[in-house]
């Protein structure tokens, strides 16, 4: 690593600074070391080094909060572990920070005290942004997403093809009501995907077009700004986040739409429906769900209608910690996989409760630690095989991504769908 400037150094500073931020310096002061988060973390669990454990990240951010906060920290930073901020901090916090945290909050929830570590961590994250020392490989996906409008850099003429395709089939089977409307002004719902769907999971975007047909629904999607995922959520720079939020709620309005459907992401459902408000410092003019809010809403007032014999393989369900942990969808993703499936078994342990799969966090895009997140994804990967279970649903592209990768590496032998591909399987369509 080159050697830190006065200028970046002070830029980190001051998000522990300026203002003063209550909720940090309260959570900093809480940690007592107790060690009770270690058993909570994956990466700990899987390597059993202590450097994993969540208290040892705190650590790193509260001793550089007494170093350059505090009067003690200032004059005899020896006395209570105050370290400065240099290239060796910096190479620490990289590693730990981007490369050993999802930032997925099971460590939160097992805190005797209750320190919000996963917060901490987002703090360090920060500063390390406004130094510019994110990982490339994070970076370049933020950069593509503004540069691109979308976090692969596909282009429209590509991405419209794709859709163009999928429409094609759908109406050699239901006939041509069954479209896949682009760009069409003032539908009831603007719907966003993941990128990851049009470049290698079309068949999710298949799917949620059946749904949408079976419900008689009002829809649309923009080639202009589809992409549900903010890895400015994860980059720690909260302008690019914003500008990344901003294009999606700009483009709801330009749509003249009345709802904006979050895609299966957990971490774009999180920055488009919690955490844009705050980088846009104002409330959505319009109604923001989640597409399993959705299905769940067309299934209890009958627009859809599931026979669950027509999926009989036994299925387990993985709860992404954005969407469930952090989300509170833990019910509203059950009401669904019970109405669509004929049997259904938990992981141990599951719900808020659950294991990470090890792609959050931005970890999938990083691939200079793709070794030690396949390692810590053996726990998700031995909690499937666990459950006897033939299907993985997982309404989460990154999930999917990642527990793809463990399907492959642990032989696991296991089909990993969406919500929505197991929806549209049990889809009771009649008269088209």
């Amino acid at each position: 690593m080159e050697k830190l400037t006065k200028s970046q150094i002070d830029k980190a500073i001051a998000l522990l600074k300026m203002p003063v931020d209550s909720k940090l310096v309260t959570h900093l002061n809480a940690c007592v070391h107790c060690g009770l988060c270690a058993e909570s973390c994956m990466y700990y669990q899987a390597t059993k080094e202590d450097i994993y454990i969540p208290a040892r990240k705190v650590e790193l951010v509260a001793s550089l909060y007494r170093r350059y906060c505090t009067l003690t920290g200032k004059v005899v930073p020896f006395l209570v572990n105050a370290r400065e901020l240099d290239e060796e901090m910096a190479s620490e916090m990289i590693d730990m920070l981007f490369g050993g945290c999802t930032m997925c909050g099971r460590c939160v929830k097992h805190c005797s005290i209750g320190v919000d570590i996963a917060y901490i961590v987002h703090v360090g994250r920060r500063m390390l942004a406004a130094m510019g020392l994110v990982p490339k490989s994070l970076q370049s996906t933020v950069d593509t997403a503004l540069k691109t409008g979308n976090n692969m850099g596909i282009p429209e003429e590509d991405f419209v093809d794709t859709i163009q395709w999928m429409e094609e089939e759908l109406i050699d089977e239901y006939g041509k009501d069954a479209c896949i409307p682009l760009n069409e002004q003032g539908k009831n719902i603007l719907y966003t995907l993941n990128p990851r769907e049009p470049k290698f999971f079309p068949l999710s975007i298949s799917a949620m077009a059946k749904i949408f047909f079976a419900a008689k629904e009002s829809w649309t999607i923009s080639t202009n700004m589809y992409d549900v995922t903010n890895y400015g959520l994860f980059n720690g720079n909260n302008d690019q986040a914003g500008q990344i939020a901003k294009r999606l709620h700009d483009e709801v309005i330009q749509m003249q739409s009345q709802m904006l459907v979050l895609g299966e992401c957990g971490h774009g459902s999180r920055a488009n429906r919690w955490e844009a408000p705050n980088y846009l410092n104002q409330p959505y003019e319009f109604e923001v769900i989640t597409v399993v809010e959705l299905i769940n809403r067309y299934i209890r007032s009958g627009r859809i209608k599931l026979d669950k014999s027509l999926n009989q393989e036994l299925v387990t369900i993985h709860d992404p910690c954005n969407l469930v942990r952090n989300g509170g969808l833990l019910s509203e993703i059950r009401f669904t996989v019970k109405n669509a499936v004929s049997h259904y078994v938990e992981m141990t342990p599951h719900g808020v409760d659950n294991f990470c799969c090890g792609g959050g966090g931005g970890q999938l895009t990083m691939s200079e630690y793709n070794e030690r997140r396949l390692l810590s994804g053996k726990i998700k990967a031995d909690q499937i095989q666990a459950t006897g279970a033939k299907v993985v649903i997982t309404p989460c592209h990154n999930c999917v991504d990642q527990i793809s990768q463990l399907n492959q590496i642990y032989k696991l032998g296991i089909k990993i769908k969406t919500i929505a591909e197991i929806v549209a399987d049990a889809l009771v369509l009649t008269g088209y």
